[in-house]
């Protein structure tokens, strides 16, 4: 069976957000163009890092440029998107691993999403070799989702993407642990809640 790639060159909206409440929130990256839409599951730190990661690349190609890439320092705010995820969310998989890569002869940002696959090996060299032969079988490879972005697309991705990330529970301000709806037991306070 041949590999299955959902490619989106470019997209018109690529986004990341949730579904659920707040500390039991399922991650989404979802990418849409022509009628067509495809989103993966994944974890929020996974989220946070490919921002952060983006954000660095993008960075990185404004200083090798000298400032001449086509890469805005801020999103700018005619392409910010603050909607929510298209419905329904139908999860084509959960994300593995991640790659990030910047095009400059087209200018552009490529993110890769490939589907998290269960390896099964007796040692670890096995484990390594399977890896390997995985990562260059183009053709049978697990399923992945290859966006290709501007970087004013790139920005307001990685912008969306952190306040998504952190707009999850309030932090405690005594310990910094995430406050539960049903309450928490602040470690700082030895177990014990405050009387309100």
């Amino acid at each position: 069976m041949s590999r299955q790639v959902f490619l989106y060159d470019p997209p018109e909206r690529f986004v990341a957000g949730t579904v659920g409440l707040p500390g039991r929130r399922t991650f989404f990256l979802q990418a849409s163009a022509g009628g067509r839409v495809t989103s993966v599951a994944l974890e929020k730190a996974q989220v946070a890092a490919l921002a952060e990661r983006m954000d660095e690349l993008l960075d990185e190609v404004v200083r090798r440029s000298g400032g001449n890439a086509a890469v805005p320092a801020v999103a700018p705010a005619e392409v910010t998107d603050s909607g929510p995820l298209d419905t329904p969310v139908e999860e084509e998989f959960r994300v593995g691993t991640m790659a990030l890569a910047w095009d400059g002869d087209a200018e552009c940002m490529i993110v890769e999403a490939q589907a998290l696959v269960e390896l099964d090996a007796e040692s670890e060299d096995e484990l390594a070799a399977a890896e390997e032969q995985l990562l260059q079988d183009d053709e049978n490879g697990p399923p992945m989702l290859r966006v290709r972005l501007s970087g004013s697309q790139a920005r307001a991705f990685a912008k969306r993407a952190l306040d998504v990330v952190n707009a999850g529970r309030p932090l405690c301000p005594l310990c910094n642990l995430p406050l539960d709806l049903e309450g928490h037991v602040c470690p700082r306070q030895n177990g014990y809640r405050r009387s309100e």
